[in-house]
């Protein structure tokens, strides 16, 4: 009696493994839905500051154009004789 127990026990154990939880394979990357399309980039716009001249840039949320620039300079001289 207890062999068949044993053997009957032993002929289940790979039908109780064959149905445990078999790992799944990872669902495929969907995106969240958005509450909000994304921003449409517009196309670049002719400069509105070019009526100032060259290098003037408009500034972001503003109507106001303005132009970054600078010069350095430098001198020298010599001065000669007596009084």
């Amino acid at each position: 009696m207890r062999k068949l127990l044993l053997l009957s026990a032993a002929l289940m154990l790979p039908s109780v493994a064959a149905g445990a939880e078999q790992p799944r394979a990872p669902k495929p990357y969907a995106a969240a839905p958005s509450s909000q399309p994304l921003p449409v980039k517009r196309p670049a716009a002719a400069n509105a500051c070019a009526q100032y001249g060259a290098g003037f840039i408009m500034i972001e949320g503003t109507g106001t154009c303005m132009k970054i620039g600078g010069a350095i300079g430098i001198g020298g001289g010599i001065s000669s004789g007596s009084r």
